[in-house]
């Protein structure tokens, strides 16, 4: 549709099958749901990112740098001893400075890329970094290209919405999320409500498509300057400020 400002979201899974995907278009000052399903290849996930406004990703966009850096040197049977191998020294190397933000400032914690099995579907997402780079779209991880990062839960919890129990055959969670969203942003389902209904995996799509959207407004929490190097190869999930409406 000419003029439409479209902005989509990606539950990525490791399993295509398993991937939830969502778009929705600004009419005004309310949002309609212009797709919410269930499965997505590689290509199908390309194809998303490269007709919308900005793309929300719900999956790390990168590894910490000081577990990049320990693992190489590891590799290279260069690493120093380190004074102790304790849960603070394991904590470090596990957590990414956007990781530690999120917990700070939202009270919930994500899953580290690094020691967690969320890493096969953060695997799977470099491989497809890599195909829309190539094909010339800028994927910057910093949100300032065609894709952010997203952390739902994060999300629903400064929106002041139930950010917990909607998994699994918990439709009533969904449903109830989902009232909060509608009330929100003015959002038309057009049709796709039952579909976000049955999977929590397509309801994350609809909440990175709407963070997506928040990102753009200006209505999250920005980058701090003086972490920006970091950031850009790191990933920086964007978290709305407040609960107040959009």
């Amino acid at each position: 549709m000419a003029g439409v400002t479209l902005f989509s979201g990606i539950d990525l899974a490791a399993d295509p099958a398993k991937t939830g995907i969502a778009s929705i278009h600004v009419r005004g000052a309310g949002l309609t749901l212009t797709d919410a399903s269930l499965g997505a290849s590689d290509t199908d996930v390309a194809r998303t990112v490269g007709v919308a406004e900005l793309t929300g990703i719900d999956i790390p966009l990168g590894w910490p740098r000081g577990f990049r850096e320990v693992i190489n040197a590891h590799a290279a049977g260069a690493l120093p001893p380190p004074a102790s191998t304790g849960p603070d020294w394991r904590r470090g190397l596990a957590n990414r400075f956007t990781d530690l933000e999120v917990r700070r400032i939202a009270g919930v914690v994500p899953l580290s890329v690094a020691a967690d099995r969320i890493a096969h579907p953060a695997l799977r997402w470099m491989g497809i970094e890599a195909r829309l780079r190539a094909d010339g779209l800028p994927t910057n991880r910093d949100g300032s290209g065609r894709v952010a990062e997203v952390y739902p839960a994060a999300a629903l919890k400064m929106w002041g919405l139930p950010h917990r129990g909607y998994k699994g055959d918990d439709a009533a969670g969904r449903i109830a999320i989902m009232a909060g969203l509608a009330s929100r942003f003015d959002i038309d389902w057009a049709g796709f409500a039952t579909t976000v209904e049955k999977s929590a995996d397509v309801l994350d799509a609809v909440i990175a498509a709407l963070v997506a959207h928040e990102v753009r407004a200006g209505r999250c929490l920005p980058i701090p300057a003086d972490n920006a190097d970091l950031v850009a190869e790191e990933g920086w999930i964007w978290v709305p400020r407040d609960t107040e409406k959009s």
